[in-house]
């Protein structure tokens, strides 16, 4: 479900995060009112969920209302419309089938969107983020590090415990926060889970500051690095290409001369051959589509056929027969 965090620990002085929205997208959310989904499903389940809240981002962004993707599946989008409207974050539908206001409260600045799930892989992880990415929003991680006693012990009391091999398997297969090898992850912070947890108030203040003054930015195309692409890509196709023609000639002069034919004829074969080749290169290097109407950046196959049937109709004049 989704709610406010009530218990939310005061921040120091002068850095009041309390008084801005904070909400809080649980791990049990629309548990309760969706059929029990089997570990298969639940991938597509976080996805859905996450292409929820892209809409409510895009609604807050935009200023407009909360609309309800036409990809859904009713029961869960109910539910996320439900734990919105729990929150004071929207209104109730309008006239227009499947449309919901935002509150004052959803559109105050900034808005604390918090995300709790197990989130065991770096990959289910790395999709939030790349959403942040998405909207230049900050971006921060979390990690609560438990014993597995402890994570055991606290199961046991729930009013529905989940077998105790699921917990061992998630004690295994959790992916904690590798800044080395990840830098999209380096806004984290790992908390060794006692119980109280009074001790990390600020430090998880200091975190969710952090990620808000330092907001992902939107992926820039590089304009430059593309241009030194394309050239090495051009520069890689010439090579090909060059390579390719001067086969074709080299097998066509071979059998020219294994047809007996005359130096001086040979000689000028040759001549307009390579004179051919120079032509084409010159051409793929200039982008002339007159002369090479098939060619594109990606392929040289066509290029090189018409290579071969321009160099067949010049060999024609000094070998009428064929060879």
């Amino acid at each position: 479900m989704i709610c406010h965090i009530h218990s939310w620990p005061p921040p120091p002085p002068g850095e009041d995060i309390h008084a801005e929205p904070l909400v809080h997208f649980g791990g049990g959310l629309a548990r309760g009112r969706t059929p029990e989904l089997k570990p298969s499903q639940w991938k597509s389940f976080r996805q859905e969920l996450l292409m929820y809240l892209e809409h409510f981002l895009m609604a807050i962004i935009n200023g407009c209302k909360l609309s309800a993707p036409t990809s859904r599946t009713e029961v869960i989008w109910e539910s996320f419309v439900n734990c919105l409207k729990d929150q004071d974050l929207i209104s109730s539908e309008t006239g227009e089938a499947q449309c919901y206001c935002l509150t004052s409260a959803a559109v105050s600045q900034p808005l604390y969107l918090i995300l709790d799930d197990n989130f065991y892989y770096q990959s289910m992880r790395y999709e939030v983020y790349q959403l942040a990415r998405k909207y230049s929003a900050g971006f921060c991680q979390l990690f609560l590090d438990c014993p597995i006693e402890s994570c055991l012990e606290r199961n046991r009391q729930r009013s529905k415990p989940v077998p105790d091999e699921i917990i061992q398997l998630m004690a295994r297969k959790i992916e904690s926060p590798n800044i080395q090898k990840n830098a999209w992850e380096h806004n984290s912070l790992t908390i060794r889970s006692t119980g109280s947890g009074s001790e990390d108030n600020i430090e998880v203040t200091d975190l969710l500051i952090a990620a808000l003054k330092n907001p992902v930015k939107c992926f820039e195309e590089n304009t430059e690095q593309k241009e030194t692409d394309r050239i090495i890509c051009s520069t890689n196709i010439l090579h090909q290409a060059d390579q390719k023609f001067r086969r074709i000639i080299s097998e066509t002069v071979k059998k020219a001369k294994d047809e007996k034919v005359i130096a001086y004829k040979l000689k000028l074969l040759v001549e307009e051959l390579n004179k051919l080749k120079a032509d084409f290169l010159e051409d793929l290097r200039q982008g002339n589509t007159k002369r090479i109407p098939c060619f594109h950046q990606n392929s040289i196959s066509d290029v090189i056929c018409l290579f071969h049937h321009e160099t067949d109709n010049i060999v024609q004049k000094y070998v009428p027969k064929e060879y």
